[in-house]
């Protein structure tokens, strides 16, 4: 786990140099946010907006290694640039245009994981969002642990605010449902 951290640290410190808005999601926000559980790989949105995602995918690929053999075209595509640090660790990095993802990014705030390592992580907010999107078993069993740790302090508005066009946009009134389930959860405690 210690390494995943040394590669944030350095990722986010490569952000910074370059001026680049950014904070983690994923696996790293769960640690700050959930239950603790094990990741493996780095994930970060980094602010690009739309049209302008090459300058930021071709120094990203002059500084790490590519996970992927047509990295550039597949994050273009994807939105998403996979590298791999340093010592291996992979790195997910989301190109952020959505006003959503501006608002993650600016409510970011910085936990520090270890003497010396402050990371910029989403809210617990904007991270049960992003897990209820995603809906997959994992995410839920994580928006379930941000709800049970952090129930009497997150802004349910807000969550709501956030997910309904989302889960509009994905058609899938499910989303919402799960939103609901995990609100129930959390108040039974």
């Amino acid at each position: 786990m210690i390494g995943i951290f040394e590669a944030a640290l350095e990722l986010q410190e490569f952000c910074d140099s370059e001026g680049w808005e950014s904070c983690f999601i994923g696996g790293i926000a769960v640690q700050r946010w959930s239950q603790a559980r094990v990741t493996r790989d780095v994930d970060i949105t980094l602010l690009t907006g739309f049209g302008r995602e090459q300058p930021f995918i071709d120094a990203l690929l002059d500084h790490y290694t590519a996970r992927n053999a047509d990295a550039a075209q597949f994050a273009l595509r994807a939105r998403v640039l996979l590298l791999a640090s340093p010592s291996g660790v992979g790195i997910d990095i989301s190109l952020g245009a959505l006003p959503f993802e501006r608002l993650v990014v600016e409510r970011a705030t910085t936990f520090e994981f270890a003497p010396g390592v402050g990371l910029r992580t989403c809210s617990a907010e904007d991270l049960m969002v992003m897990k209820l999107f995603a809906s997959r078993p994992i995410d839920l069993r994580d928006a379930e642990g941000i709800a049970v740790r952090h129930d009497k302090r997150l802004d349910w508005g807000y969550i709501e605010e956030q997910l309904v066009p989302l889960a509009e946009a994905k058609e899938s009134p499910q989303i919402l449902r799960e939103l609901e389930r995990v609100k129930k959860l959390s108040s039974t405690l």
